[in-house]
Formats: C-alpha cells, sequence, structure tokens
C-alpha cells in the first residue's frame, strides 16, 4: 500500500504517531541517503508478494544474480515459470514470520496486504537487515532507483522516493544518451586495470592516468562509435609507454 494510504490512520513509521500525519513522507526529500552498489551473487534475497510488482522486483535481483525466494500463496504466471525453471525457490504460502529472514541478506515485500507489508518491516528491523516495502518510503531502510543499465555499465537515478514517474523519464532520458559505446568503453579500460595497478605507483598516478584517456582528444567514445577502435587500444599502448617513460625519467 502507497504511503499516502496512511494520512489519518495508525502510524506505522520511525516517528510512532497516534496517527499519520506524512510527516514521513515529506521528510523523504530531507533525507541524505548513501549511495551504494551491493553485490549480491549467492546472497539469499526474500520477496514476499507474487504480483506483478513482485515480479519486478525478482527479475531485478535474478539480474545481479542474487539467490532468490518468493513466498507468496499465488504468483504471476512469469514467476509461475521462474519457478518450474529453477531460477527461484518458490514457497507457496503466506508469509510466516521472523523464522523466513533466517539467513537472509535483503527482503523485499510487495503484497497489497498492509499488515503483512508491517510485519515484514519490523521483523527485518529487529534483524537490523536490508529491507524495502515497495512504495511505503517509511517502511524502508533503502530504496531501489531506477537503473540504466548496459553490461558493467549502471547509472541510479533517485528522487529519494518524490517522483518515481521523473525518475523513469530521466531513465530513458540517460539510457537514450549513454548506451553500448560507454559500455564498451568500461570494459576497454578495465583491461588496462591491472598494468595501472602493478606499475603506477599510486592512486593519483592511476587517477591522472585513466583521466587523459577518457577526457583526452580523440574522444574514445567517438572512436567506438566511429569503429575505430584499434586507435583507440594504440593510444591506450601509447598512453602507458609515457606513464611508465615519465617514472622512469
Amino acid at each position: 500500500m502507497p504511503a499516502q494510504a496512511y494520512a489519518g490512520k495508525e502510524c506505522v513509521c520511525q516517528y510512532r504517531k497516534p496517527v499519520c500525519d506524512q510527516t514521513c513522507v515529506r521528510d523523504m526529500l530531507e533525507t541524505p541517503f548513501y549511495i551504494a552498489c551491493l553485490k549480491l551473487t549467492g546472497r539469499r534475497c526474500l520477496v514476499v508478494g507474487g504480483g506483478e510488482i513482485g515480479l519486478e522486483k525478482v527479475e531485478g535481483l535474478l539480474a545481479c544474480d542474487g539467490d532468490v525466494t518468493l513466498i507468496a500463496p499465488f504468483a504471476v504466471p512469469p514467476l509461475e515459470q521462474l519457478a518450474a525453471e529453477g531460477s527461484i525457490r518458490w514457497e507457496r504460502r503466506e508469509y510466516a514470520g521472523k523464522e523466513d529472514l533466517e539467513g537472509v541478506f535483503m527482503v523485499i515485500a510487495s503484497t497489497d496486504d498492509t499488515d503483512v507489508n508491517i510485519r515484514v518491516f519490523d521483523d527485518a528491523e529487529e534483524r537490523a537487515m536490508l529491507v524495502n516495502v515497495v512504495d511505503v518510503p517509511p517502511l524502508c531502510n533503502f530504496i531501489l532507483p531506477a537503473i540504466v543499465r548496459t553490461g558493467p555499465l549502471a547509472i541510479a537515478i533517485s528522487t529519494a522516493g518524490a517522483s518515481p514517474a521523473l525518475a523513469k523519464r530521466m531513465k530513458n532520458e540517460i539510457a537514450a544518451e549513454y548506451g553500448e559505446d560507454h559500455a564498451r568503453l568500461a570494459v576497454i579500460l578495465n583491461e588496462a586495470r591491472g598494468w595501472a595497478k602493478s606499475t603506477l605507483p599510486t592512486y593519483q598516478d592511476r587517477k591522472v592516468f585513466f583521466e587523459g584517456i577518457v577526457n583526452g582528444e580523440p574522444d574514445p567514445i567517438a572512436l567506438i562509435r566511429e569503429d575505430r577502435e584499434s586507435e583507440l587500444l594504440e593510444l591506450i599502448e601509447n598512453a602507458k609507454r609515457e606513464a611508465e617513460a615519465s617514472l622512469a625519467a
């Protein structure tokens, strides 16, 4: 249930007011979020709720190699298919309580039952684990930004929960500007990281080396777009030789 639906009802957020007055939602705009990229490979992630929103969250976790379990008495057909092919585990039942969170790294609640969502949040908070109740900012200790993902490139857009619609528009605009070419450049530059770490003695030296390539002339993105990748590779090799010569001087 969206946070706005709590207005006038018993408060369930950290303010614990007698009646919800939406203070928590307004304060979202003033909350400084610590932005991080989580490594989910092999980590147990739980999604409670088998509707379309649950599907969206499951697919996002699978895209990051999360070990996903779904708890829901019913699920939309695509979730049923993911379970049938073994991509996720599906426990066909209601959320039972704290025991469902044993060994879990992250839980996302996407049910249409407010009481269940509150139980999931309270149980997770008691365990000091990551929890997100979809569309209910006061029942989250982390939020999920809109993501533009191409290869190793991931760009997150957040409006601190103020406007998912605006975040979606920005996602589309950014995706049109930064795509396969930038992802390819990231892959190419990553291939030079081993050399840089073993050759350039300081962080500042490595920073100057890579920024000189990314921001230099000719523009590496233009070279990739013009199918002149061999020139980019030669540019990088020349930069390596210059850096080595500078160190030897």
